[in-house]
């Protein structure tokens, strides 16, 4: 294999704004997370409040808020996810407490705070846990860090209460499967069907003189969908094979698109998608455009989605003819085989340190240099600083940016918001909680349209639960919380631009030659999974390296033509 031609580095710093707070649809889940965070910060703060201790809620709420992760994953992964995240929320929030009870330095408790955020950062990206991601560990840490009067004895009862919260947002983010409990998968299958049809469409599109590009963004789409359903299917841990069955029509419609229309073949090429139904509802489920993949159209694949989103029986794909389903039922049994070899083959500790170590001191570097400035200011909580700090690491500089941009903004605007309704919650206790309660709701379906806007109604909760303590003077909070925001966001920014991702431009290079590497392996099952994951990791891996500030030149001709040829080669994989 050839060496690539990466030349030096070189400076393009791209710092978007009117894309960065753009707003995108509504998110097709935003209401589980909505629901299951409600309901168990509910029941904990009910409780509180009704033993007249609400101001034990940081300690309670540490584990409740746990019941934001994990809906996207089957009832069987969610458990042990969900259990995971509780361990490391209260072995995190229990580091803080014992570092507030030991010591008084403000230096010394940011350090540490720092630290953990470090460590949540890479261990939730490490794990791929998914949203919201590792700030609400770091901001329950943080927050735990600087509790006054903190004593160690009360450490136990106070990590017991984070035991308690953690149960209840078990109990929470696990009873929905008692009605549906096959929802994960039908939900994964149903967003690689829609993107499979956006994929059909934009293809018919541009062969009427539509723009390539739509198609290629498409591509990458239901790529990315695909895999994530297929994963989803053998994280379940038995056989659903009438979704497989689905998935296999569509991967095969989706794969031949090349065949018949304007692109070049396959999946895989194009910009990042979230696979999600936000541009279509049940109005497109009669349409008739024609795709290719024994007779499955852009129509039907809505319908199939439509009736697995509803509840309803799986769909029965169209009779094919006997070879074709010869062809699937070996498929479908090369899947389960496949599902047995892939079982055992997680990653070593020791692997993980050595390749996330740059995300904790990139992290811990970032976040203590923001909240040693605050308290140099005088600022009354930098550890929001130091969630902020944690908040802005992105997979890339000019990502990190975005963010930096969109926590600035969004605070801004909820610092104000937090103004307009601190009067109405200081009428009681019980204002406050359905205050607080509200803003949790509000904020799930916000942060799906853009992280500014669902931070519109994060910084006003964060800033409440301040209250469950002690009522505080507005005008120091609000000044505190702008102060925090801008330290945190322009150290944070600044840790990514001294400490760039060096090894983007090696991930480009391993993936295309991984990629060329599959094109010539011979025709399987296996070997098709390889090929289209390649093809979205090369994709994702050149998006990022094009991020950095500081990178080398990518071979962007080398990384066409590698993905025009793995789409060639996938539909022939298909066929």
């Amino acid at each position: 294999m050839s060496a690539l031609p990466f030349h030096q580095l070189r400076p393009r710093v791209r710092m978007p704004v009117r894309a960065a707070l753009r707003l995108a649809p509504l998110g097709d889940l935003w209401h589980k997370p909505a629901l299951s965070g409600v309901a168990a910060l509910a029941v904990v703060l009910l409780a509180l409040l009704l033993a007249g201790r609400l101001d034990l809620t940081l300690y309670a709420s540490a584990g409740a808020m746990c019941a934001l992760y994990g809906h996207g994953l089957p009832y069987a992964a969610r458990a042990r996810a969900l259990g995971w995240v509780v361990l490391g929320m209260l072995a995190g929030t229990a580091a803080a407490l014992v570092t507030a009870a030991l010591t008084d330095s403000v230096a010394v408790r940011v350090a540490v705070a720092a630290v953990l955020a470090g460590v949540h950062k890479a261990a939730c990206d490490a794990t791929r846990i998914g949203p919201p991601g590792n700030v609400v560990l770091t901001f329950i840490a943080a927050s735990a860090a600087f509790v006054p009067g903190q004593r160690l004895a009360d450490v136990p009862v106070h990590v017991g209460l984070g035991v308690l919260g953690g149960l209840v947002a078990w109990v929470v983010g696990m009873a929905p499967g008692l009605l549906r409990p096959h929802g994960p998968e039908r939900i994964a299958v149903a967003r690689a069907l829609e993107a499979t049809a956006r994929l059909l469409r934009a293809r018919d599109e541009g062969t009427r003189g539509g723009r390539g590009g739509d198609v290629q963004q498409a591509r990458h789409a239901a790529a990315t969908a695909v895999n994530a359903a297929w994963q989803t299917l053998l994280r379940a841990g038995d056989r659903r094979e009438g979704l497989r069955l689905l998935l296999v029509r569509a991967e095969s419609a989706a794969a031949r698109v090349g065949d018949g229309g304007s692109g070049d073949g396959g999946l895989g090429d194009g910009g990042f998608g979230d696979g999600g139904p936000a541009d279509l509802g049940p109005a497109d489920l009669g349409s008739g455009d024609r795709g290719s993949g024994g007779g499955v159209d852009a129509g039907m694949l809505l319908a199939w989605a439509h009736e697995l989103r509803k509840g309803r029986p799986v769909p029965e794909p169209p009779v094919c003819d006997a070879r074709t389903q010869d062809a699937e039922q070996a498929e479908l049994t090369g899947i389960a085989a496949e599902h047995v070899e892939r079982k055992g083959s997680a990653s070593s500790p020791f692997a993980l340190v050595a390749r996330w170590w740059r995300v904790v001191v990139m992290v811990a570097g970032g976040a203590v240099l923001a909240g040693w400035v605050s308290m140099a200011l005088g600022v009354g909580r930098p550890y929001w600083a130091v969630v902020t700090a944690a908040a802005v690491f992105a997979a890339n500089t000019t990502m990190s940016w975005s963010r930096a941009l969109q926590r600035v903004v969004g605070n801004l605007l909820g610092v104000a918001l937090f103004t307009l309704i601190v009067p109405v919650t200081r009428w009681g206790a019980v204002a406050l909680v359905v205050a607080v309660l509200v803003m949790q709701f509000v904020t799930e379906a916000a942060i799906t349209r853009n992280y500014w806007l669902g931070s519109v109604f994060v910084a006003p909760m964060a800033m409440l639960m301040t209250e469950f303590a002690r009522a505080e003077p507005v005008p120091a909070l609000v000044a505190d919380r702008w102060l925090d925001t801008c330290l945190g966001a322009a150290a944070g920014l600044l840790a990514c631009v001294v400490l760039p991702d060096r090894r983007a431009a090696a991930r480009v290079r391993d993936g295309l030659e991984r990629l060329e590497h599959l094109i010539g392996e011979p025709r399987g099952r296996a070997e098709r999974d390889r090929l289209r994951a390649a093809l979205v990791e090369l994709r994702e891996a050149a998006d990022l390296a094009a991020g950095e500030w500081w990178s080398a030149a990518l071979p962007q001709e080398r990384i066409a033509a590698a993905e025009r040829a793995g789409h060639h080669r996938l539909a022939e994989l298909s066929a």
